[in-house]
């Protein structure tokens, strides 16, 4: 009786570490939950790269809604900024007037070994939409092979579910008095 104990210890054990091995295997927001109507720094999170091979770009889109998105710079990677022009103008106060935000922002250089992670930060004013998440399609491209972490889940299905389910921030109720 009691090797069979062990043996389901050690299958349960097993299975949570293959979760979270698979989990941990996709680009990743980090943090990946914040307040509505904030300034709020996010990474990027890449832990492998692409067939064995090291990650030599990565290119993500901003969703609707973000008016202000800053990259982080990282040494050894060039970044390229794409912007879209906004249907209405937004008021920036003190006289400015945004007309185009950010698109796509894209890290290229490195290279990051496949066998090292590393994170790509981005500084950015979220919109006031408690309890919507905000999805960053991201392609990451590799010496050899792509990853294409776009997929976004339909209503009712799961992160967790997809093969390569792109990043996401979960915009949270606003805490007052902080």
């Amino acid at each position: 009786m009691r090797v069979s104990t062990s043996i389901a210890a050690v299958a349960a054990n097993v299975f949570v570490f293959l979760l979270a091995g698979n989990a941990a295997a996709h680009v990743t927001a980090n943090p990946n939950e914040a307040a509505a109507d904030s300034f709020f720094r996010a990474f990027l999170r890449v832990p492998h790269g692409c067939e064995g091979s090291s990650t030599v770009a990565l290119r993500v889109k901003i969703p609707e809604g973000l008016i202000s998105v800053k990259p982080q710079m990282k040494p050894g990677w060039t970044i390229e900024i794409k912007m879209r022009k906004l249907d209405q103008p937004i008021d920036a106060g003190h006289g400015r007037m945004i007309t185009e935000t950010v698109d796509e922002v894209a890290w290229r250089g490195g290279p990051l070994p496949d066998a090292y992670f590393d994170e790509f930060g981005l500084s950015m004013k979220l919109p006031a939409k408690p309890g919507e998440t905000l999805y960053f399609p991201t392609v990451q491209e590799c010496e050899r092979g792509v990853h294409r972490w776009i997929e976004i889940p339909a209503a009712g299905q799961k992160w967790h579910e997809l093969d390569q389910p792109a990043p996401f921030i979960r915009l949270m109720e606003k805490k007052h008095g902080h």
